[in-house]
């Protein structure tokens, strides 16, 4: 691919990184924005002797344009540039921003400009450790079809892989990812608050095998048969891989975990906790029901338990505690359950 002169506007995590990328591929970077002093640093240390200019200098000077900037920031960016005549015909302009395609640029566009939106399925830290892990990490590319070798030929360049997407399914692609990764950083939150409560001194290490475990199983699972049907009826992937009480059917084991979470948001407030918990057994209990991996009975018995109010432990008098859980007498293993799995 042709040399070009790039530009990144916005030296957050994505953009310097990125930034780095398209450097080490061969692109000259002429010029990077930054207005915190963190983006200066790591500007300074991503695209060490690039110039920080203000944002219209950088546009100028590029043949290609990287806009690194927040999702709600973008359009007006763009249109302010458009205002004051900023763009130029033939420069590629290319946008990070998950949630959108190529209709934000439309502005750019009216100028001249090629339009690609390029978006790395991945979490950044805004360090060189991001590099590494380019390299086989997705890029939805949307643009245009007759551009759209240019999107997926940077993609490559970057070491990513580039996967074409409509620009109406990027909200919904977007919000997939976002519900994925950043939901599992609160469930991993959750975990350990509750975990430090138990008594834990380092729940990180107590959570790291399990839940790598089951993420990798439920990743592999999903390459091998998931999120397919056309109708939305998802009865492979992923849920094959559940394990734990719902798994096996345990509605007085989440009675139980429903009280000692209802109790830890009572004693320190985190009530979110115990909701987070009940929202999502009731989705593991219809997706279980869904894939065959529970009985009707079962299932019902489950969603009994998820139905009320979480029950809050009270300590009685001589120091016991009462749950308000019962096993409900069904040790009949599901369907394909052993009762040996664990969590």
């Amino acid at each position: 691919m042709t040399r070009l002169g790039i530009g990144v506007v916005g030296a957050g995590r994505v953009g310097a990184v990125l930034g780095s990328a398209l450097r080490a591929a061969g692109h000259p970077v002429v010029g990077v924005s930054a207005v915190s002093q963190e983006s200066r640093e790591r500007a300074d240390a991503m695209l060490p002797g690039v110039p920080v200019l203000d944002v219209p200098e950088v546009v100028r000077r590029a043949e290609l344009v990287l806009l690194a900037v927040p999702d709600d920031a973008l359009a007006d960016l763009v249109a302010g540039l458009a205002a004051t005549g900023a763009w130029q015909a033939g420069q590629i302009v290319v946008h990070t921003a998950g949630r959108f395609g190529t209709d934000v640029l439309a502005p750019a566009r009216a100028a001249g400009v090629i339009p690609l939106a390029l978006h790395p399925a991945m979490t950044f830290t805004g360090t060189s450790l991001d590099l590494s892990r380019l390299v086989g990490c997705t890029f939805a590319v949307s643009g245009p079809t007759p551009v759209l070798p240019i999107g997926q030929a940077l993609v490559v360049e970057m070491g990513g892989e580039p996967v074409v997407l409509d620009e109406a399914v990027r909200p919904l692609y977007h919000a997939a990812l976002a519900h994925g990764a950043n939901h599992l950083v609160v469930l991993v939150a959750q975990a350990g608050q509750a975990l430090a409560a138990a008594g834990v001194g380092d729940p990180g290490a107590v959570l790291r095998p399990l839940l790598t475990a089951a993420l990798d199983g439920a990743l592999r699972a999903e390459s091998a048969g998931g999120g397919r049907e056309s109708s939305g009826d998802v009865t492979t992937g992923a849920v094959t891989t559940l394990t734990g009480p719902v798994r096996r059917g345990d509605a007085g084991t989440v009675r139980d975990h429903l009280a000692e979470l209802g109790a830890l948001g009572v004693r320190t407030g985190a009530t979110d906790v115990a909701e987070s918990y009940r929202t999502l057994s009731r989705a593991a209990t219809g997706r279980a029901l869904g894939a065959g991996l529970l009985r009707p009975d079962q299932g019902e018995a489950l969603l009994d338990a998820l139905g009320g109010a979480a029950p809050v432990r009270d300590d009685g008098p001589d120091g016991s505690t009462v749950h308000g859980a019962q096993d409900d007498g069904d040790d009949t293993p599901a369907p394909g359950a052993d009762g040996e799995d664990q969590a």
